[in-house]
């Protein structure tokens, strides 16, 4: 692992009109990013959206969250390929 992967980086996000500071490894902002892009919502909106769900700790909330979404691509990945061929 780089030190990129295991060095946590703080951003400042705004959910429901207030700023708060979090801090993740560079891979989870990486995610996050991608995935509000696909989701066409900006940095905050997916943070915003995901705290609306969570309990406990926000940064926690947020590193399960891609692991989860991450682990979900992987299945169907893998289920597509176990599919015959015509």
């Amino acid at each position: 692992m780089t030190d990129s992967g295991r060095n946590q980086t703080k951003r400042s996000v705004t959910i429901a009109g207030h700023r708060t500071s979090l801090s993740l490894e560079e891979p989870f902002w990486e995610e996050l990013k991608a995935w509000a892009a696909e989701e066409g919502l900006s940095l905050n909106g997916l943070v915003a959206r995901l705290d609306e769900e969570r309990q406990g700790n926000l940064s926690s909330c947020l590193r399960v969250a891609v692991l989860e979404r991450l682990r979900g691509r992987l299945r169907s990945a893998e289920e597509a390929a176990e599919r015959p061929q015509p």
